[in-house]
């Protein structure tokens, strides 16, 4: 089964420093960057999704530091297709779904930030539907602990996973 990882959202702003700053940001971004590792090692591609709102907007804001995605992402895929969205759903009115069918994909496995928000709306997508959808616990980060825990719980329709043992199956 083709696979792809799908890196949501991991943003400056959500980083010391930014606008909004999550619970254990740089944990999840360590275990995504092992992900990255092991999906480039297996030829795995890697698409990274990018929130940008507008102008008026409190965060990610275009042209902004916060929107960018993370340096450390960025060097480690600096060729990955790169998706903007406006909306939680990483697939709602973009073209991610195009992408993934270029790549001949059947399973999406998921990573970043909010985990309860982008995370889940993409995970849980009308579209997300025709894939076999994994997610990877420890390469997600929220505002706590308790919101994680809990978004983490109501993915029960999806695989959960917290291990790197996804991209080697």
């Amino acid at each position: 089964m083709k696979k792809a990882l799908i890196v949501i959202d991991i943003q400056n702003e959500y980083f010391l420093g930014g606008k909004f700053p999550l619970w254990n940001p740089e944990m999840a971004l360590d275990t995504t960057l092992e992900l990255i590792d092991l999906a480039k090692k297996q030829n795995i591609p890697v698409v990274l999704i990018r929130h940008v709102l507008g102008v008026d907007s409190p965060f990610f804001t275009p042209e902004s530091s916060g929107v960018m995605i993370h340096q450390k992402i960025l060097e480690a895929v600096p060729s990955a297709p790169v998706i903007n969205k406006q909306y939680a759903d990483s697939f709602y009115k973009t073209e991610l779904e195009a992408v993934l069918n270029r790549f001949g994909v059947e399973h999406i496995v998921l990573c970043g930030m909010m985990t309860q928000n982008c995370v889940t709306h993409t995970a849980l997508s009308k579209s997300a539907e025709k894939y076999k959808v994994s997610i990877v616990a420890d390469a997600c980060a929220t505002v706590s602990d308790a919101i994680h825990t809990i978004a983490v719980d109501a993915l029960v329709p999806r695989e959960i996973l917290t291990s790197l043992d996804v991209l080697a199956q």
